[in-house]
């Protein structure tokens, strides 16, 4: 197979993990739904092996959500307007980032946010306290060249054009959309898992809202896959779910961290991904192997806490 397209960089994005991820998806899904779509690294590649009919793309960061939706819909006006910022940014390049930074944050044209986020230390995202975007530039490239931005583009557009919906909703509202014969992912973000405010994303969620909604989609029977929590050596982050959820938990290898790397430790990164009971009864009925990837389960402590 080709490389899958992804005109976003996002760090924290699911792009390196999503062929084992998507080992974990069931046959003849109708609408594999992403309430925490971020870069829509999981969708992208589901719609390269074409695993759903249709696809629902949602994040609350709205820019966020317009972008993916005019590179889907609009590519070549898109990829244009990207070409063009990148072109003006070589007198004073560091300027001209913080000039583009400075209008987005007035206007929160998606545009302009796609070339912040080819343009930005390491493809990171960072917030202020009052929802703008402050990261800096990154001094040692100029961001991804237009001809590979327009190749990622075009890419995208063609996997996903005419089958995708996209919005900029509460995560609820998109959960009440889901039926059985969809696949629903899910990637939150860890602040509100730690319950501290984190400059690396928009919004955070609140742990016990969502540990309802997971609630809610077991008595509807929803088959969904959460990323949730992980760790790094003796570090962790975010709660882990609830056992009385009876999800699957697999931990991820996801590689060594940059930042061990730089101080010489040899720490790996594991994420954990939980499965649905739905979802591993269906696994299980179409004789899927999804014990294939390394993976270790635990019994997961009970939190006391009272679920609406």
């Amino acid at each position: 197979m080709k490389s899958i397209p992804h005109p976003i960089q996002y760090q924290g994005s699911k792009r390196n993990l999503a062929r084992v991820i998507l080992h974990y998806i069931p046959q003849h899904v109708n609408s594999l739904i992403e309430p925490f779509a971020g870069s829509a690294a999981i969708t992208i590649a589901a719609a390269a092996r074409q695993m759903a009919k249709g696809y629902l793309v949602n994040d609350l960061n709205r820019p966020l959500a317009e972008l993916l939706r005019l590179i889907v819909e609009f590519p070549v006006d898109t990829a244009s307007f990207y070409e063009k910022l990148w072109n003006e940014q070589h007198g004073d390049s560091v300027e001209h980032y913080n000039r583009i930074r400075a209008e987005f944050n007035r206007t929160q044209d998606p545009r302009l946010f796609l070339y912040l986020l080819a343009r930005c230390v390491k493809g990171s995202v960072r917030y202020n306290a009052d929802g703008m975007f402050n990261q800096s530039p990154d001094k040692r490239r100029h961001g991804t060249q237009p001809q590979t931005m327009r190749t990622n583009i075009y890419g995208v557009s063609a996997l996903l054009k005419n089958k995708t919906e996209f919005s900029s909703l509460d995560f609820r509202k998109i959960l009440a959309k889901a039926e059985k014969n969809d696949l629903v992912y899910m990637d939150p973000p860890y602040q509100g898992v730690c319950g501290d405010r984190d400059s690396r994303y928009f919004s955070g969620i609140d742990h016990e809202k969502f540990i309802s909604a997971l609630i809610e989609l077991n008595r509807r029977e929803i088959p969904y896959i959460v990323s949730y929590d992980g760790r790094r050596g003796d570090k962790t982050f975010g709660m882990l779910l609830p056992e009385f959820l009876e999800l699957t938990r697999i931990e991820l290898e996801a590689g060594r961290s940059s930042q061990a790397t730089l101080l010489g430790r040899d720490e790996v990164t594991f994420e954990s991904l939980y499965l649905s009971p739905s979802l591993t009864a269906k696994l299980n009925h179409q004789s899927v192997d999804y014990h294939q990837p390394k993976m270790q389960q635990y019994a997961l402590p009970e939190p006391h806490v009272e679920y609406a």
